[in-house]
């Protein structure tokens, strides 16, 4: 089948598309997004790949799934369209901005920092509308965790943020010899006041990046 995402990911997860697992999983979408609404917009579902190539990732964060309410999720994790009410996990990573750099950012729309090379990739790409997690254990982690760990040995001298449990469970993915990782609680409301509020992975990205000879990132 002809699968539409952006052309060196494509050649690097090749593979993936003649595995059995893709051919259940797409038939699952489908159906899903012919049955009812779900998210994001179909042709949104591989944005983060489309807008960060394989070969200008220089930042990776990782989300679980994508926004369930109608207009927010966006292909991106934790971004939504500017002019939409940003999610609390948002609002919080924005305040960590602030403190950490003392820059003020308000385009809810991560566009920007894809277009760098932040590469804002869910775990699941798609969910039900309404219904959280609905999507997940139906393949897309296979293919997803086929992406960072096509990254992280073809790549080197990326960061890689994880930010909660889940997302740190993926480390095992990672070379730590070749990339730089960096952890913390999620910044959601339940979780920000444990340790993600203070924990500078914007500074610390940059000062990376920068004794890398990469260009920093322009969080704000």
């Amino acid at each position: 089948m002809t699968v539409r995402i952006e052309a060196s990911w494509k050649e690097q997860l090749q593979e993936e598309f003649s595995k059995p697992y893709w051919e259940s999983l797409t038939s699952f979408v489908r159906a899903e997004y012919a049955a009812g609404q779900c998210c994001p917009a179909g042709k949104n579902i591989f944005r983060a790949f489309d807008l960060t190539p394989f070969d200008e990732v220089k930042v990776v964060i990782l989300g679980q799934d994508p926004y369930h309410t109608p207009g927010a999720a966006m292909g991106f994790c934790f971004s939504v369209p500017d002019g939409n009410r940003p999610q609390p996990s948002l609002q919080n990573i924005f305040q960590e901005i602030g403190t950490d750099l003392g820059v003020a950012r308000s385009s809810t729309d991560l566009s920007d920092w894809a277009q760098q090379g932040v590469f804002l990739l869910n775990a699941v790409l798609t969910v039900r509308a309404h219904q959280a997690g609905s999507h997940a254990k139906r393949g897309w982690e296979n293919f997803t965790d086929s992406a960072i760990s096509r990254l992280s040995s073809e790549r080197e001298n990326l960061v890689f943020i994880l930010w909660g449990s889940y997302a740190i469970a993926k480390r095992a993915l990672i070379d730590a010899r070749k990339h730089h990782i960096i952890t913390s609680p999620h910044p959601s409301p339940l979780s920000a006041h444990r340790g993600f509020f203070g924990s500078k992975p914007f500074s610390r990205a940059n000062g990376y990046l920068a004794a890398k000879g990469k260009t920093p990132i322009a969080w704000a």
